[in-house]
């Protein structure tokens, strides 16, 4: 892929990224062989052992996934026929499923794209993860030009499809091209797909999302972080110290010596042997040369208590380090809070998410422009989003407080209706006349 890249002028991502790629890949899926997977000299010979698993990562990625994109996201656009229109895009690409999942990935793989094209008539959106991206140019972080690539099976061939959205004169050119994965060498495109296709618009048709934060893997790189992409060492902490808990209850499990003498026996091939209960996995026969003469209780003493506390500071660190505060993980806490004291103890959280918010909402509104665009639309309006905050949020104080401004004379209508319902300017000023309206007749 590189190659054929720079043989059309471009130079994208380093290969070293992608390995970072790979490599927080294995840690949202919860096993990474190099560390999971280890060998343990038992005195005698190497034994293959098997770490358990918290997957940690995957539930920090979820979480902020539904943070930031979850089912009252809400676009809001001023001209209700094209809102309409746009909802039901979005709807039948299932979008904010798709989203949520994709935003879900973005956070563990440090990036993702929203791509949209036309397919026989109908706008149709791709949600595509940080390894099938490929960025051809950038500026201070912003990523103009791009190709997407993806494996398919064409007449019972793997081969590589890739998309590449390239600028021409301010304008987008579209250029598709096919690549038999075994030899890599360019094949003919399925009927159906055009070789390229003039946009005629500035308007790109493909949305980055990442993190928001400073990539600290390659400056110069315009693609975004894993999320827990400085937390891998956090992580390797909660899956020995989970991994050591589940073994300190397997090996001091209660066991009961009975000396062989005691116990009902029977004969088979082997002679006589001493008859338990197959469940009762408790009980171990000693030889009568054994030296024991009745029954013994062994009851290991559990460190459950130290492995809890080394667990808890763990996860502490992780939701900490991952952005999401210092205690979001903390199982002990119980109660009933308000909106309010949520809010103060999840200060950082809630102004991370502000900052995440801010990428996520550029990438939807650019998404909207870019389906006008498709479906031969004027873009001349605002687009806002709405996401909701209502989980660290106290929304409801806002808007008593906001009803109160307005009441008092302190905002109009319009201000109000932005501040409470998140709308622009516009949208609150049209939302104000159409009330206003009703009122008259």
């Amino acid at each position: 892929m590189k190659n054929f890249f720079r043989k059309m002028g471009y130079e994208t991502v380093p290969d070293e990224f992608y390995y970072q790629i790979d490599k927080w890949l294995g840690w949202y899926k919860g096993k990474v062989a190099s560390f999971h997977s280890y060998n343990q000299y038992n005195g005698k010979k190497l034994i293959a052992r098997e770490r358990a698993t918290l997957s940690s990562a995957k539930k920090v990625c979820e979480d902020w996934a539904n943070l930031i994109l979850n089912e009252k996201m809400e676009i809001n656009i001023p001209n209700e026929d094209i809102k309409k229109y746009i909802e039901k895009v979005l709807f039948d690409n299932n979008f904010k499923v798709c989203a949520n999942r994709l935003t879900e990935l973005a956070f563990a793989l440090g990036t993702g794209a929203f791509v949209e094209y036309i397919d026989n008539g109908k706008i149709v959106i791709d949600y595509i993860g940080a390894n099938m991206i490929y960025p051809l140019s950038w500026e201070n972080g912003r990523i103009y030009e791009c190709a997407f690539a993806s494996e398919k099976v064409v007449d019972k061939r793997r081969v590589t499809y890739v998309n590449m959205h390239i600028l021409e004169d301010g304008k987008y050119k579209i250029v598709n091209k096919m690549f038999d994965k075994k030899t890599g060498d360019e094949i003919e495109l399925p009927k159906g797909i055009m070789p390229f296709y003039y946009t005629n618009s500035s308007t790109a048709f493909f949305q980055i999302i990442t993190p928001n934060i400073v990539n600290n893997v390659d400056f110069e790189n315009p693609m975004g972080i894993s999320v827990f992409a400085n937390s891998i060492d956090v992580l390797k902490g909660i899956d020995l110290i989970f991994d050591s808990y589940q073994n300190e209850f397997r090996l001091g499990k209660k066991r009961i010596i009975v000396p062989v003498t005691m116990a009902q026996m029977m004969s088979d091939k082997s002679g006589l042997t001493p008859v338990f209960d197959d469940n009762d996995t408790e009980f171990y026969a000693i030889k009568a040369n054994d030296g024991i003469n009745d029954i013994k209780e062994i009851n290991m003493t559990l460190r459950s208590d130290e492995h809890e506390t080394a667990l808890k500071r763990c996860l502490n660190l992780l939701s900490l380090k991952c952005g999401l505060g210092s205690s979001r993980y903390d199982i002990d806490k119980s109660g009933l809070k308000t909106a309010t004291e949520v809010i103060s103890e999840k200060s950082e959280l809630y102004e991370n998410l502000k900052k995440h918010q801010l990428v996520m909402e550029k990438a939807i509104c650019d998404l909207v422009y870019a389906i006008c665009t498709l479906s031969g639309i004027k873009c001349d309006f605002e687009v806002s989003v709405y996401f909701d905050d209502s989980i660290i949020e106290d929304t409801g104080a806002i808007a008593k407080r906001m009803l109160t401004e307005y009441k008092s004379g302190v905002i109009d209508d319009v201000e109000y209706f932005m501040k409470v319902y998140n709308l622009t300017e516009e949208a609150a000023i049209e939302k104000s006349e159409k009330i206003n309206a009703r009122i008259l007749k």
